[in-house]
Parts: C-alpha cells; sequence; structure tokens
C-alpha cells in the first residue's frame, strides 16, 4: 500500500490540512508541510536549515505562494489561512493528487486540460531544498509566478514583524537574503526563472495546530521576492533554496541523485533479509525510508582515545528523535539504534553512532539530550545508559565485531561501577536487594518524563520496574561481554544473581501484574502501566514464565491499541483519554493515559516470547500500515489518543515509533522463515 491520494483527500480542506509531509538532508535540517498546502504550525518551511548540525534549525524559506496562467485564466495553486477567520485562496482545489514517490511529495495539479506536476526533496548532507515544477501536459504555455515568503527565526519561534527590515540583493540566477547583521545569508535561485526583489510582509497568518496545543497561533512572513516563468509542454522549472553560494541548479539531476539515494536504501534491507524469499509489503519499504530520515550527523570530541582507534569515523553519527520540534536524545537514540539501522541492513551507521555516544559517557551516563541552544549535554536520564547496553548487545549478534567491543568495554564498565557505588540524581544500587533506585524531588529520570515548570507529573521515584529489567538485561549482557573479551566476569554474573534473587518483589500477587515502581515515598506503585513489557521482550528476562505470560496478557487486554500501547490503563483515575490543549493539559496527558507507538515493538516481541505464534504477533502490526497514510506521511507519529479513534498526536515522524516497527517485523520474518 503506497501513499497516494486523489481529490478525495486533497480536495477536502481538513483531510488536505490533517496530513502532513517531510523531507530531511542528514544533517538535522528538514523542509515540511500540509498536502494541502496551508502552514499549520510553527515548524512548517520548505527549508528549516541545521545551522549547527544537527541542532540551530532555524526557519528560512517559508513557503512559494505559486498562481499559474494557462489558456487566459488564472489558477492560484496555494491556500492560506488568515487570523480574520477566513481561507484564501483555495488553491488546493485544484491538486489532482499527491504521492510520496519513495520521500519525496508529489502533487499534480489540473490546470484546464494542463497537468502541472511539483516535487520537494533536499540534497542530502547540506541545507538546501529543490522545488521541481513539471509541465507534463498541455497544448499550449503555461506561465507560472511564485511569491516566496521567507523569516529567520528558531523554528520554535514565531515572528510578529513589525518593522523588521531583511537585506535582499541580487546575485546571479537569484537573490541573496541577509536577516540582520549577525544572520548567515541564504539564497533563492532558479534555473530558469526571472527573480524580482520585493520586500512586502504577509500579516495574520493562522496556524490551527499550534491553537490546538495552546500555543501563539499567529505570524509574519516576509515576501522577499516573486520568480516567474513560462513553460513549455514537457519543460520544468527548479527553484533552489540553500545556505550555500553556489549549489548544483540541475532539478533533474538532483532529483535522481534523491532516487539513487533511496534505492540504496532499499537495497541494504532487501540484502540484510536476503534469507527471506518473501517480498516486503510496501508499507514496511516505506518505513525503511522513513528510518534514514533519523540519521544524521554528530561532530565528536577530537580528543577521544576512541577516535584514534577509529580515524575514518572522525564525523559521529545520532538519531534525531522526532520531527518537528526534538533534537538527538540519548534515551531515544539507544531504542532506535536496533530498528534504524541493524534491521535496515546499516550496521556502519550503528557502530558510528554507538562510537558518538561513548565519548560523552559521564560519571557512568550517557547524555540526556543535547540541548538547542549551547553545548553542554543533560544527563538526566537513568534509562538511556541502560539502553546503551541493549543496543550494544544487539549490534555485536548482527556483526560480531570485537573491534569495536574492545574498544568500548571499559566505557561499560566504568558505566556499572559507577551505578554500583552511585551517581547523579540518586542513582545507586541498593546494597538490600540489588535493585537499582533512582530519583530525586523535582526531576524525572525515566522515559516517562514531562515536566511543566516545577510540577513532574510522573516522578516515578524509587525502584522503577522497567529501569530494574533494563539494570537485569545489562548486567548480563556485561558478563557475556566480558568473557569475549577476556576479562572477569564473576562479578557482573554475582550483582546480577541478587538482582534476579529479589525482583520477585515487583510481583503484585494481588492484582496478578508487577508494580509499577518500588519504594517510593508513598510505597509501591500499583498502576497498571505498560513499563513491566520490557521485563519479557528483553532477553534476559527476572520473570517466570507464567508471569511473562501474565505480563502479556494484561498489557494486551487493559493497554494496547491499535497503534501503540496506553502508558496508564483506562480504570485508573489519573487517565487522560485525549491529548491536547495547553501544556499543562498537554504534559498532564502525556503519560497517564496517551498511546505510544514506540511501546507496540516490544509489546509484539513480548508476545512472540510467550506464545511464538509469529503470525499473530504480526497482526498487531498490520494497523501501522493504514497509520502511514495519516499524519505524517510515510512515517510513524510519537502519540495516540488513548481513547477510540485513538488520532495520531505529536511529532508526525518519531524515531522509535519507526525503528520499533521495523525491528519487531524483522524478529517475526526470521522466526517464520
Amino acid at each position: 500500500m503506497g501513499v497516494e491520494f486523489g481529490r478525495e483527500i486533497c480536495g477536502d480542506r481538513q483531510s488536505a490540512t490533517s496530513r502532513e509531509w517531510l523531507v530531511t538532508n542528514g544533517i538535522g535540517g528538514y523542509a515540511s508541510g500540509t498536502v494541502g498546502g496551508a502552514l499549520t504550525r510553527r515548524y512548517h518551511g520548505l527549508l528549516v536549515a541545521a545551522l549547527k548540525p544537527p541542532l540551530g534549525r532555524t526557519l528560512l524559506l517559508t513557503k512559494l505562494d505559486e498562481e499559474v496562467e494557462y489558456d487566459g485564466c488564472s489558477y492560484p495553486l496555494y491556500t492560506n489561512d488568515w487570523a480574520t477567520g477566513s481561507t484564501n485562496p483555495l488553491g488546493f482545489q485544484n491538486i489532482e493528487s499527491f504521492k510520496l514517490d519513495g520521500t519525496v511529495p508529489t502533487w499534480k495539479f489540473a490546470i484546464g486540460d494542463a497537468l502541472l506536476v511539483k516535487s520537494i526533496w533536499m540534497h542530502q548532507g547540506t541545507n538546501t531544498t529543490y522545488i521541481k515544477y513539471r509541465l507534463k501536459r498541455a497544448t499550449q504555455p503555461l506561465k507560472i509566478s511564485l511569491k516566496a515568503l521567507v523569516n529567520y527565526r528558531d523554528y520554535h519561534g514565531d515572528t510578529q514583524a513589525k518593522d523588521w527590515m531583511m537585506d535582499i540583493a541580487a546575485v546571479e540566477h537569484g537573490i541573496r537574503i541577509t536577516a540582520n547583521t549577525d544572520a548567515i545569508p541564504f539564497y533563492l535561485l532558479s534555473d530558469r526563472a526571472t527573480v524580482s526583489s520585493a520586500h512586502q510582509w504577509y500579516y495574520g497568518f493562522s496556524l490551527a495546530v499550534e491553537q490546538y496545543r495552546g500555543m501563539s497561533d499567529r505570524e509574519d512572513h516576509l515576501h522577499a521576492a516573486t520568480l516567474e516563468a513560462t513553460l513549455n509542454p514537457g519543460e520544468a522549472l527548479t527553484i533552489i533554496a540553500s545556505t550555500e553560494p553556489q549549489p548544483d541548479l540541475d532539478g533533474a539531476a538532483a532529483l535522481k541523485a534523491r532516487h539513487v539515494y533511496e534505492q540504496k536504501l532499499i537495497g541494504f534491507w532487501d540484502t540484510n533479509r536476503s534469507s527471506t524469499s518473501k517480498k516486503s509489503p510496501a508499507w514496511i519499504n516505506q518505513l525503511v525510508l522513513a528510518a534514514d530520515q533519523f540519521i544524521v550527523n554528530r561532530s565528536v570530541p577530537n580528543e577521544s582515545a576512541l577516535n584514534e582507534s577509529a580515524p575514518n569515523e572522525s564525523v559521529g553519527k545520532t538519531i534525531i528523535a522526532g520531527y518537528h520540534w526534538f533534537g538527538d536524545w540519548g534515551r531515544d537514540t539507544m531504542i532506535s539504534l536496533p530498528g534504524l539501522t541493524l534491521a535496515t541492513g546499516r550496521p556502519e551507521v550503528a557502530r558510528a553512532i554507538l562510537r558518538t555516544f561513548a565519548q560523552y559517557v559521564s560519571q557512568g551516563m550517557l547524555p540526556n539530550r543535547f540541548p538547542d541552544v549551547g553545548e553542554v549535554p543533560e544527563y538526566n536520564t537513568v534509562d538511556a545508559t541502560l539502553w546503551y547496553f541493549e543496543a550494544i548487545r544487539q549490534y555485536y549478534n548482527a556483526t560480531d565485531d570485537d573491534g569495536l567491543l574492545h574498544d568500548l568495554f571499559p566505557v561499560l564498565a566504568d558505566i556499572i561501577d559507577w551505578h554500583c557505588r552511585g551517581t547523579r540524581y540518586n542513582i545507586h544500587l541498593d546494597p538490600s536487594d540489588g535493585l537499582l533506585y533512582a530519583g530525586e524531588t523535582g526531576v524525572q529520570l525515566t522515559w516517562m518524563d514531562a515536566k511543566v515548570d516545577d510540577w513532574v507529573v510522573t516522578p516515578r521515584m524509587g525502584k522503577p520496574v522497567e529501569i530494574n529489567a533494563l539494570w537485569y538485561n545489562a548486567l548480563r549482557t556485561m558478563a557475556k561481554f566480558a568473557r569475549q573479551v577476556g576479562e572477569p566476569h564473576q562479578e557482573y554474573e554475582a550483582i546480577a544473581d541478587r538482582t534476579l534473587a529479589k525482583f520477585h518483589r515487583f510481583w503484585n500477587a494481588e492484582t496478578g501484574y508487577c508494580y509499577d515502581v518500588l519504594d517510593t515515598p508513598n510505597g509501591n506503585d500499583d498502576a497498571l502501566r505498560p513499563n513491566q513489557i520490557f521485563a519479557v521482550s528483553l532477553p534476559e528476562s527476572p520473570l517466570s514464565m507464567a508471569q511473562q505470560r501474565a505480563v502479556v496478557d494484561v498489557c494486551g487486554q487493559r493497554l494496547v491499541t491499535s497503534y501503540g500501547v496506553r502508558s496508564l490503563s483506562t480504570d485508573h483515575p489519573d487517565y487522560q483519554g485525549r491529548y491536547g490543549g495547553d501544556r499543562y493539559q498537554r504534559d498532564g496527558a502525556y503519560h497517564q493515559g496517551t498511546g505510544w507507538g514506540w511501546l507496540l515493538g516490544s509489546f509484539v516481541t513480548a508476545h512472540l516470547r510467550v506464545y511464538n505464534n509469529p503470525a499473530l504477533a504480526q497482526e498487531w502490526l498490520e494497523p501501522m500500515a493504514q497509520h502511514l497514510r495519516a499524519h505524517g506521511l510515510g512515517s510513524g507519529s510519537e502519540i495516540f489518543d488513548g481513547d477510540a479513534p485513538m488520532i495520531p498526536r505529536g511529532c508526525i515522524a518519531q524515531a522509535w515509533t519507526v525503528a520499533e516497527v521495523l525491528r519487531a517485523w524483522v524478529m517475526i520474518e526470521k522466526v517464520k522463515g
């Protein structure tokens, strides 16, 4: 099932604006918008450049307002929503169809007997967006006029222009725009258009999704230039927006290069699945392409000893957690790594990511996230570091890369040591029961990390069930690594044995499933949450087989939805079935019932473990095929309403959602094979 729509979607304003497309450049930049062409988010734009890759994302080219003249008539191809409440013009009505050609969004506009095709993509490795128009069918020439609306702001912000004057200068093939004295210039160029400078602010764009999110929903954009050209049947026009002064103007060659790049990605995937003759369904192939959108470059410290042992890996790799607004997070990166890289046949990318993050380990902890502004990572996470062990385990199982294991082993040993004796935020091994404790007042350390001002929504201070499942898995993994590299393993086995011996404390015999957190300031938390599923899905489980099956059954009966797993059972008094509203409302629901797509992967692999029925396990993934045609087209959303019909919310493309579906799919296919 490909991502393709006709007028039934494109010609309906609500349907066309609720579906969003995304293209990326491999260094953190992106372009994104709606099928219908109207701006609905502050994050939409044709060039959101990563000025300090992979962050420093800045909106440069917002949109092109296109109008064509054909056979004596004018046709608007663009749509704008205004603060007055009006929508004008209604250019979406001229869209005959939309599809993803790989990841390239492609529109067909019906203009009398003419058919105009529009495509958008980015050049891999640079902040450069291409917008190409091709007159596929016509009986006479068509004149096209494009008003370029620009900006220069942080992608989280919004612009109220007032008297802001930008410097717009003519250059060969177009214009150079310098927003202010400190700004990096950017360029708007064309292979054949006549470019006329302008400087007129358009005030009061209305952003519907920002209004729903309780955010500022009004913005201004500058009309910086008008580009005009006449196309004869079969001819094309390319517009290039870039921070590079001299990008390649050959749109046909650039589009071909994009398609060749994506064909290579599918080739890696097919090669990795060579043992399985069955062809992948189209929606899985689409997710393989989506997986690449999250993988980006990140610089690494030059003085690192790890760099000396791998001099060819001076450019590090990381994973953007989600589009539009997340950067690279340690937790999300380690959870996503197996699905985005190993499952897709790209172990060299996994290797680079693992090396990159090893160089940022501090006091036995991986960074939680890299801030958008500033250079100091934040280390407020207890689980990212433990997921690092599992990512390395899966990498080693796929590659037998003894060299990397030898290089990383001292880092891993140091991590275990820090956790045993204690590190930041009261993270430490409790000697009385061998379980890992984490938390201080006012901080949120697990993946359930919503916080608004001083309000920590789900503090989970104490001994969370998934943290101790991860800890146990990490210890058993470390013992195996020690044997492999010829280091003592007995201590890791002994610590793991103590953890296993006391893990029974998590079992709540009265409810028939695990406590979510032990030893909180208010006692043991018996809320039914999905975190216990990791005690089944991880390769080293501390639960008995009967307990594992009970966990899978209760999660399947009370938490699993078509597109993910609820973060809290519906019968809990704190359950929130809808996600929306201002920051307090949204974050108050974020982990209190909202469904999470990434949890589906662990549920499915846990189900496969206890029932050994690959066909049944795979059925849990199949609704995602329909989801790829909604919200972030061709990708997996971050979250979903807990209540039916489980409307997608949050990021339109989330790394761990895509990754976990792919990882689970590959695991099931291997079992079937």
